[in-house]
């Protein structure tokens, strides 16, 4: 289905020139220009409505978030326009004009600016570290230096859509269980502030014979919650979410929980796999764009999303540093570099195809994250779903058993 165009282009003589044109995509439409003499400017599809017009709404710190996987399709659209022959300023100017996100197209024109004053897009790109990280900015300057910035632009691109995927596959791990634990919470709370106290009531009226000990549980924890003792506890736990997320901050915090997250009995095993997956994509990327070993590791370790794996990284780049093989520092780290890894990386720097290795270990815990979260979501499916019901199921005996109390008390007719 044709689309249309705006397009503003400079014709022979200079001038500039706006009009509409229809064609089946981006590529075409500036191909078409190009071939009747115009030199384009910006080209952006016809049906894109003002964010005014569709009627969104701007959230501060949500609205302007950059997504990742926004950035990799706007790095593989920008490796498609330098492939055509268009240069980074013109491809810059299109791709902000295009771009659905509002953020990113103002980052985008920002280093359009600062590319037509002279710098590297590197260099302009690393002005914004929250949008392009230190991963994209190494890759695209290796890509500057090598003269082939069009091939790194679409490995970064495939190296950042396979992160995101993998970053998709967690919260969709992680969403399930959150959201049974909500409505468990909010059942709980509505038993407890609702139905506790109607029973409790009953119980008065029929005589203070002493409850079961989980009725009195039960009546406790109920009273505690419709009392102003409510407002201290949750004032405690918010408090201690807050110093948590503060310690947790902190370098000796990060180290203690990212070991904690690699040993957790039931999320441990995705979370290893995942740090596995994107420190072998990263470091294959960096290979194979041309980045020297040592600053490819330190880029790594940064990237790496795990204290734990950063620390064996940066031990890694000081053993090469000093001239040993980069297999041989791994194998002191079993418990956190497999064997099949530092195998895979010997074979690599022995036939000199050590990015392609690390490209295989990547394809490999790609595929284990995948049957690690499917296995997950089979499991946790069925078992909150029992703990649901049985965590209900004994509030609603526990007010139940006085009854059959009272029960043999009544007389027979």
């Amino acid at each position: 289905m044709a689309l249309t165009f705006d397009y503003k282009v400079r014709d022979r003589t200079g001038n500039l020139v706006e009009g509409q044109l229809e064609g089946d995509s981006l590529a075409l439409v500036v191909g078409k220009l190009r071939e009747m003499g115009y030199l384009p400017i910006s080209v952006t599809p016809k049906s894109r409505m003002s964010a005014g017009l569709r009627g969104d709404i701007n959230i501060p710190g949500i609205s302007n978030r950059v997504k990742l996987v926004d950035v990799a399709m706007a790095t593989r659209q920008l490796a498609t326009m330098v492939d055509s022959g268009l240069s980074i300023v013109r491809a810059l100017g299109i791709l902000a004009g295009q771009v659905e996100n509002k953020e990113l197209a103002r980052i985008l024109t920002a280093v359009r600016l600062d590319v037509e004053h002279g710098a590297s897009l590197s260099a302009a790109c690393a002005k914004f570290p929250k949008v392009f990280s230190n991963l994209f900015v190494a890759m695209v300057q290796a890509g500057e230096a090598g003269g082939n910035l069009d091939l790194v632009l679409n490995n970064l691109a495939h190296t950042m859509e396979k992160q995101a995927a993998i970053n998709k596959k967690i919260r969709s791990a992680m969403t399930y269980p959150v959201i049974v634990l909500c409505v468990m919470a909010v059942i709980f709370l509505a038993l407890l502030i609702f139905i506790v106290p109607v029973f409790k009531k009953l119980f008065n009226t029929l005589g203070g014979a002493k409850l079961p000990l989980p009725t009195r549980i039960v009546i406790h924890i109920s009273a505690i919650v419709l009392s102003p003792w409510a407002v201290v506890v949750i004032a405690v736990i918010i408090a201690g979410a807050y110093a948590f997320v503060r310690w947790k901050d902190t370098e000796r915090g990060r180290e203690i929980w990212d070991r904690a997250k690699l040993r957790a009995p039931v999320f441990g095993p995705l979370m290893h796999k995942t740090a596995l997956s994107r420190f072998s994509n990263s470091f294959s990327s960096l290979l194979q764009s041309g980045v020297p070993i040592l600053e490819a590791l330190d880029i790594v370790s940064d990237t790496a999303g795990n204290q734990t794996v950063a620390a064996v990284l940066q031990e890694t780049k000081d053993a090469v540093r000093e001239g040993r093989p980069l297999a041989e520092p791994f194998r002191a780290h079993e418990e956190i570099i497999p064997p099949l890894v530092t195998q895979m990386i010997e074979v690599g720097e022995q036939t000199g195809a050590l990015d392609a290795m690390l490209r295989k270990v990547a394809e490999f815990y790609d595929g284990e994250v995948d049957t690690t979260v499917n296995n997950l979501t089979s499991l946790l499916e069925p078992l909150l779903t029992v703990v649901m019901g049985a965590g209900v199921g004994v509030m609603v005996v526990s007010m139940y058993l006085p009854m059959f109390d009272y029960v043999k008390h009544i007389p027979s007719q």
